[in-house]
């Protein structure tokens, strides 16, 4: 495994491969693809490959890396009851906390904005180890207002897809309570968002909101039809367990035959869909509450697979 110093180039990207899987990672740099607020830094997969398939690609039209969601990949946000860690105490001026971007300076504003780009007041430090088939990424934080960490998510491909190891160690003097959650962003082989493509879950949700261009059958989210720019089909689903078992979400292609299995060693603490014409997005929501000098571990685990014909 080589170090890189994350300093050194802009927007670079690593090509990690084995014999069946092959993806292109952007790294987190000051100057790097993804400059926002909102989304951990770390693991944006610009894209992969398996057995002839695609599952990430570019699903928005206007690129800029101060936008919120100018990311793609299995990406991950860290949120405290809906805002950043240590928000609320924190002063106009002083810097709360997002994991895995770093100390945002709070400006003077009635609420916190989760999709505007705040001023980085310290990003932290970050270490990267890229192998063959695997990238680490390490992330450090100094204390600010009481809270500090150390954060490592692993990328690591294996035959048939690939897993995300994670661990949140928390070096500060507050506790962490923190949730996480998995935007995922799956444009499998770039098929729009529409009846060709479905969503399988181990239980029988229930829509908290009005599932509109979508219905839920069952344990699956089917289209009614193919979304068209502009339209959302999005909703928060209950009906699960506070066990790892209900974490087991499938996302199906039957066009092209393909299909991505994502399961957890954790319990789901909640759920939303979100969906534009162009990407499928299952968010899974994991909660963890952190005393001072101890550690949460989670592992978050995709397949893929060729469906039966």
């Amino acid at each position: 495994i080589r170090p890189r110093d994350w300093s050194s180039d802009v927007c670079s990207s690593d090509l990690i491969h084995n014999a069946s899987v092959k993806a292109s990672v952007y790294l987190p740099q000051p100057d790097g693809y993804y400059q926002a607020t909102r989304f951990d830094w770390s693991g944006i997969v610009s894209s992969m490959e398996w057995a002839g398939h695609s599952i990430f690609g570019k699903w928005f039209d206007h690129y800029d890396p101060k936008i919120h969601d100018a990311i793609t990949g299995p990406v991950e946000e860290f949120l405290t009851n809906g805002v950043g860690l240590g928000y609320a105490e924190a002063k106009p001026g002083e810097s709360f906390v997002k994991i895995g971007v770093g100390a945002i300076r709070k400006p003077d504003e009635p609420h916190f904005r989760q999709f505007a780009t705040y001023e980085i007041a310290d990003p932290g430090t970050w270490e990267t180890k890229v192998g063959k088939s695997e990238i680490e990424f390490r992330h450090r934080l100094r204390d600010t207002n009481g809270y500090s960490y150390e954060y490592t998510k692993k990328l690591v491909l294996d035959r048939s897809g690939f897993h995300l190891d994670h661990e949140l160690r928390n070096t500060g003097r507050k506790t962490i309570d923190t949730s996480v959650y998995e935007h995922n962003f799956y444009m499998l082989d770039a098929t729009p968002a529409g009846p060709a493509i479905r969503v399988l879950f181990p239980f029988a949700p229930k829509a908290t909101d009005t599932l509109r261009f979508a219905e839920l059958r069952g344990n699956q989210l089917q289209y009614t039809t193919e979304l068209q720019s502009g339209q959302t089909a999005e909703s928060f689903l209950e009906g699960f367990s506070a066990t790892p078992a209900s974490y087991d979400i499938r996302v199906e292609n039957s066009r092209t035959g393909f299909g991505v299995h994502q399961t957890s060693d954790r319990a789901m603490s909640r759920l939303n869909f979100w969906s534009i014409r162009t990407t499928v997005c299952p968010e899974a929501y994991i909660d963890m509450h952190i005393a001072p000098g101890q550690s949460f571990r989670w592992r978050i685990r995709y397949e893929f697979y060729a469906l039966s014909r």
